[in-house]
């Protein structure tokens, strides 16, 4: 039997992209790449990100700019709810006195759902929330031999 977590992991150490928001554990920037790559290819959300950071680099920062100017700063990147939705989760974090530090507080922010809470919790604070998207299933029914379209319940 192949162990698959080795494998995983060899694949990852020869095939790994150098990225900013892989080099911390600070949960606004795991935060702020995990919403600007919904939807987004990894090489133009790069370019949003650092633009971002220059500009936002912390919670404050971004609670504090006007709506509109952030719209400015996501012009391009299109699904513009989750520029909003970013903006209003940074001004009701300002106001609590920073990021939330449980699985339970970052599912809560606006336009956070299970995978991006879990992504935040599991790259910043080390929490055992396993990040399965789309191509974590497609490998693993490829790996198990599962026919089932993973789009499907059934499949998932």
């Amino acid at each position: 039997m192949v162990d698959i977590a080795a494998t995983l992991i060899h694949w990852y150490a020869e095939n790994k992209r150098e990225l900013p928001w892989r080099e911390t554990t600070d949960p606004y920037r795991i935060w702020i790449s995990e919403i600007i790559l919904q939807q987004t290819r990894v090489v133009q959300g790069l370019e949003y990100f650092n633009r971002f950071m220059l500009r936002f680099p912390d919670v404050r920062a971004l609670a504090e700019a006007p709506g509109d100017e952030v719209m400015k700063y996501w012009q391009g990147l299109g699904y513009y709810s989750r520029a909003r939705n970013l903006h209003a989760a940074a001004r009701r974090m300002a106001e609590a006195g920073g990021f939330p530090v449980t699985y339970t507080g970052v599912r809560a922010l606006k336009g956070v759902g299970e995978y991006t809470a879990a992504a935040i919790c599991s790259f910043a604070y080390g929490m055992p929330y396993a990040v399965v998207d789309g191509n974590v299933y497609r490998v693993l029914s490829r790996w198990l031999g599962i026919d089932t379209p993973i789009d499907s319940a059934e499949g998932k």
